[in-house]
């Protein structure tokens, strides 16, 4: 992939990526025609679930396409000295059972925690010669009453109603995220005990409705409503709601007034580090780190990892059950079990016979949603930004706002409702909704002295363009230039601090990471989607039609994000039915 520096205005060198040379496991000398398990893909879901087969006793390996693992949870050296979390970008959703199972911090992992995590500076005018306002969210609940109140005494007052809200909330379908969701088959079709044991995974669900009491139609209507009417019935200013909003929309394909947009609010919210609720924060030296470390864990197992082993079909015999894996090199590895770490539709509509799957579910699968509205662009820089609303000190050192999530373009839920608009038409967004993250402010492993690598995360930009055409390297440069020129805006001297950058549009997620459409959640987290419904209904429970074959990566439930349930819960079930083979 490209990366193009617009430094001083001109276009300099460019630079093939380098990975990370950190070790991730206990390096296979060759390998072996034949596995108790194989997991195609070495995403972070893929290792996860190589990790638990293998501490069951399951004899397994993973396959990985390309040459470093981690799928979307990699650190990649794309300029030198500059290391990147090339696709995934924070950590939060990882489940506290994963780092507990996996003991991934003996295995390396180190994660910098962010407080305060958010920062919304406005485009106005500084009054009366101060500097524009700015709106900085955090940890210390009064500090962020302090901000809020600039711009409304009410929503001041109210914000820790709010938060305690949404953290009811997230406590009671919490448990729902480890849990398998009912197998509607075996209730159907299942032995009594079967049956009885689907029925009784519907606990969690009920329990969660217990904990949410007389206030259930109420957070029904999270579930279901825009998240602006959800946020336009708890504050008046935008600013605080925009800023919220931000979440219920990154990386969907959805506009704030957008019925079911409350979910994805709730799916950034209901992370955990260190033990702290709602906390995000860096890895050291990238995203790589995550999936070294469960990497690490598998192989202290004995589980095999492999890179450049690209599979190119699932086998299947004529009794519909999986046989193994067939590599593009000719390669056959059989096993028992097969669980695909790929996207639901590249699993089902690429990787499976067809003739072995039912036709039903060949036409749900594809019409399963997975349009994409992201674009990355990974940025060397060579100094801080700068911002009006919260000047650097003479020392360039980083200040709170620089570890935060920079909210750019977010004034108001308009601006995103409009960005969204141009997006829907084809067209990549004017003025664009940006996250910017600086995880070198907190790790400075990841840049040389004094420089340092920024994440923008920009939405919205469609797949597909007007009229049938096609990103190209004009396209793409063209709209990282508006991207670069909104920055500027918030930041003056931006584009001159720019040693270099790699822009990711959704057809090049898609290419590189394997996200079909570019979604970094394997498919939308529409309430269509979710739970019964992932990847289709009737087959939520992470077994395909073809026995003997799981999905486990960030399409089948509970989604997306480096949350590892996927990878965890399949593996769960699958040694469940390994058992009786």
């Amino acid at each position: 992939m490209p990366a193009s520096s617009l430094g001083s205005g001109r276009l300099c060198a460019t630079w093939a990526p380098r990975v990370s040379t950190r070790a991730h496991c206990r390096a296979a000398r060759s390998l072996k025609l034949e596995y108790d398990a194989v997991v195609v893909g070495g995403g972070h879901n893929g290792l996860v679930a190589a990790a638990y087969l293998q501490k069951s006793g399951v004899n397994t390996v993973v396959l990985e396409r390309r040459h470093v693992i981690g799928g979307a949870a990699v650190t990649e050296e794309i300029v030198p000295g500059f290391k990147f979390s090339r696709a995934s970008y924070l950590l939060s959703l990882l489940r506290p059972q994963i780092y507990k199972d996996l003991e991934l911090k003996k295995h390396g992992l180190k994660v910098y925690l962010r407080d305060p995590y958010s920062f919304t500076p406005m485009l106005e005018e500084g009054v009366g010669g101060k500097p524009p306002r700015s709106l900085l969210l955090g940890g210390d609940v009064a500090g962020s009453q302090r901000q809020i109140a600039q711009f409304s005494q009410k929503d001041a007052k109210v914000f820790p109603e709010y938060e305690a809200f949404m953290n009811r909330l997230v406590s009671a379908i919490d448990p729902l995220l480890d849990t398998s969701p009912i197998d509607t088959a075996a209730v159907r079709r299942g032995s009594p005990i079967q049956r009885l044991r689907s029925i009784m995974s519907l606990r969690p669900l009920l329990q969660a409705g217990l904990k949410l009491g007389t206030q259930l139609p109420q957070y029904y209507e999270v579930f279901t409503a825009p998240i602006a009417k959800i946020l336009n019935h708890w504050f008046e200013s935008e600013p605080l709601k925009s800023t919220l909003a931000t979440d219920a929309v990154i990386g969907a394909m959805l506009s704030p007034y957008a019925p079911g947009s409350g979910y994805v609010l709730l799916h950034h919210v209901m992370g955990e580090l260190e033990g702290k609720k709602g906390c995000w924060g860096y890895v050291e030296g990238g995203m790589g780190g995550v999936s070294h470390a469960i990497a690490s864990a598998a192989a202290s197992y004995g589980a095999e990892i492999f890179t450049e082993k690209q599979v190119d079909r699932i086998l299947v015999d004529n009794s519909r059950k999986a046989q193994g894996v067939h590599l593009q090199d000719g390669t056959e590895v059989k096993s028992k079990l097969v669980l695909s770490n790929a996207s639901p539709y590249t699993t089902f509509m690429k990787l499976t016979p067809q003739e072995q799957l039912p036709e039903d579910f060949i036409k749900r699968i594809s019409q399963f949603n997975f349009k994409s509205p992201a674009t990355k662009i990974n940025v060397a820089v060579d100094r801080l930004p700068n911002f009006l609303a919260v000047p650097n000190t003479t020392d360039n050192k980083p200040l709170p706002h620089h570890q935060c999530s920079i909210h750019l373009n977010c004034e108001d839920m308009q601006l995103l409702h409009k960005a969204f608009e141009d997006a829907n038409q084809g067209r990549p967004s004017d003025r664009p909704m940006m996250e910017l993250c600086i995880p070198s402010s907190l790790d400075p492993t990841l840049a040389p002295p004094g420089c340092h690598v920024i994440s923008i995360f920009v939405q919205y930009t469609p797949y597909v363009l007007t009229e049938g055409k096609k990103w190209d390297e004009q396209m793409k440069n063209s709209f990282a230039d508006t991207v670069f020129d909104w920055i500027e805006k918030y930041a003056p001297g931006f584009k001159a601090s720019v040693i270099a950058r790699d822009i990711l549009t959704p057809p090049d997620l898609e290419r590189i990471f394997g996200l079909s459409g570019g979604n970094i959640f394997h498919g939308s987290m529409s309430l269509d989607q979710l739970y019964f419904a992932r990847p289709v209904p009737g087959y939520s429970n992470y077994r395909a039609p073809v026995n003997g074959l799981y999905l486990c990566g960030s399409g089948a439930h509970p989604g997306g994000g480096v949350m590892g349930a996927s990878g965890r819960n399949a593996a769960l079930v699958a040694l469940e039915d390994f058992k009786h083979l």
